[in-house]
């Protein structure tokens, strides 16, 4: 898929455990590394089928790399957006494989104001078919009201 460009800042904050060869943690900014193991340990938390993951992370232009393999588009395109999702990070850079390759899902940023139903009429011309975005988006969404500006979504086809 290659280069995808995320809101630095506007994410989640990322609360899960780092992985434990982390560094530990300073009071200011944390490093990259550091990051990079709190988006590993957060791909991880989510339970997102990878194998092979490995997770780097450039602090001087907040690009995170993700390499690793899956089984399938949609798990690809989920670790994708839980790592591009998170406050650290601009962009993502994908460089996992996928072993049978379907049709990639379209990308959506939530703009002020909007909820799944909003975001469903003008996709697919139906407002009750916001489910199909909110599965789409598991396990990164707990539930379907709790999305926010800025944040991208999987709309898939």
């Amino acid at each position: 898929m290659g280069l995808f460009d995320f809101i630095k800042g506007i994410g989640k904050k990322n609360t899960a455990p780092a992985e434990p060869q982390a560094a530990p943690a300073t009071p200011s900014e944390p490093s990259a590394q550091e990051i990079a193991n709190k988006l590993l340990g957060h791909i991880k938390a989510l339970g997102l089928p990878v194998a092979g993951l490995s997770v780097s992370y450039n602090g001087a232009t907040d690009l995170a790399i993700i390499q690793g393999q899956v089984q399938t588009q949609a798990d690809k395109e989920k670790i994708i957006l839980a790592v591009g999702n998170i406050d650290h990070v601009a962009q993502v850079d994908d460089q996992m494989t996928v072993v049978t390759p379907e049709p990639e899902s379209k990308f959506y940023t939530v703009k002020s104001g909007d909820n799944l139903s909003k975001i469903a009429k003008e996709v697919y011309g139906d407002a009750n078919k916001y489910p199909k975005i909110f599965e789409a988006n598991k396990p990164m969404l707990k539930d379907p009201d709790e999305i926010f500006p800025g944040q991208v979504l999987r709309i898939p086809a």
